[in-house]
């Protein structure tokens, strides 16, 4: 018999009832030291004041109105990502997933436009862009478009980092590339700053729009507020979501004027995307977040973590193989099977995330303190330790 909740997670079986910070707290008082961020979304923790105090502010007074109607906390977001980033004009969503729809939508009119039949997209093996009909299109994996057939067409992935693939399947015929700087669900995986800095060459060379996925990785994630400003490259469209909401259900699609050239009046729309709720949410973590003085926090910060993540797959080789990622957006590749370590994790009171290629996925609010890092760490030592004496 189907069960309430329609099965499409493997839960584990733990559930909070309140959380502070980087910590999570069950209902019997037991407290765990949060390295999953929600997936990277609670950039600035759980229950962070900022917030609290901005969405119980705009709660009180309007929860939502439709977006036929001018909406003040969207024109100030997008005033102030189109201010700190490469971009023009901004679209909200209500999530990454939504954001890709969009970028498929608008790569496909930006050429019916212009009268030219660039349809194809090209994307990369281990990548993720969302489970919508589009999204799972683009990645092509067995394991999000089996039983999905027909899928949408248009789009062909190339091996990851095989740069004579992509020279010879990238043309004046292609219409838009896209990828993740830092591959998530992939197994924490970055984009080489001279791959990035190539890539951004070839589409200017056939015209191709550049399209990044910055959804688990912008935001502060890699230390710079977007991680491709690393490579000092800009998109031409990019995805963003988890982050930007601290929690709160929010996604942006960011955009050129060239880009968006095509998205008129009537050509998308969005019943809760911008609402003033997540508008209220998402202009505190923006001007949290932004600061550069934060964001040097972050990047010290994310070498503290490396340092001591280090260590510990230097004291546990029979456990962990590598480290690898970019800011606080860090993988344990591990020798014994992922689930294990995060199962040996729950009961040594920390939670980590996993991701393919037997990776855990260590992403943290960017709030987190020094001697959370260490205790945090010190707690995945004793998850080691434990799963070395069953190993043994």
């Amino acid at each position: 018999m189907i069960p309430a909740l329609l099965p499409t997670y493997s839960r584990a079986p733990l559930a909070f009832e309140k959380g502070d910070g980087v910590w999570l707290e069950t209902a019997d008082g037991t407290r765990y030291l949060d390295l999953g961020g929600g997936i990277a979304v609670n950039v600035l923790g759980h229950a962070h004041p900022a917030l609290v105090a901005a969405l119980t502010d705009q709660a009180g007074k309007l929860w939502h109105v439709s977006n036929l109607y001018e909406i003040p906390g969207q024109q100030a977001l997008a005033e102030a990502l189109v201010g700190a980033t490469f971009a023009n004009t901004v679209f909200f969503t209500n999530s990454g997933t939504e954001a890709c729809e969009l970028a498929v939508k608008m790569v496909r009119k930006h050429w019916f436009e212009r009268g030219e039949e660039r349809t194809e997209i090209l994307a990369f093996t281990g990548a993720f862009h969302g489970r919508s009909s589009a999204g799972i299109a683009v990645a092509g994996s067995e394991k999000l478009t089996r039983g999905f057939a027909p899928l949408l067409p248009g789009f062909r992935q190339l091996p990851f980092g095989d740069h004579d693939a992509l020279r010879a399947a990238l043309t004046d015929r292609t219409a838009a590339v896209i990828l993740e700087p830092v591959q998530g669900e992939g197994g924490i995986v970055p984009v080489p700053d001279p791959c990035l800095k190539g890539l951004r060459d070839l589409c200017d060379e056939t015209g191709a729009l550049l399209v990044l996925d910055e959804v688990q990785c912008g935001m502060g994630r890699t230390g710079k507020l977007f991680a491709h400003e690393w490579a000092g490259i800009q998109p031409d469209i990019m995805m963003v979501a988890k982050g930007i909401g601290g929690g709160f259900p929010l996604g942006a699609l960011l955009a050129t004027e060239a880009a968006a050239s095509g998205m008129s009046a009537g050509s998308h729309g969005s019943t809760y995307g911008g609402n003033p709720l997540a508008m209220a949410v998402g202009g505190k973590v923006m001007e949290i977040v932004s600061d550069p003085a934060f964001l040097d926090e972050v990047s010290r910060k994310s070498g503290l973590m490396r340092q001591r993540l280090e260590g510990l797959v230097a004291a546990h080789p029979q456990v962990f193989g590598t480290v690898r990622g970019a800011g606080l957006m860090l993988g344990l590749t591990c020798i014994v099977p992922n689930a294990d370590v995060i199962a040996a994790g729950f009961d040594a009171g920390v939670l980590t995330v996993p991701a393919a290629d037997n990776v855990i996925r260590i992403l943290p609010p960017l709030t987190i303190a020094d001697d959370e890092i260490a205790e945090g760490v010190a707690r995945l030592d004793r998850a080691a330790t434990a799963i070395e004496a069953v190993w043994q």
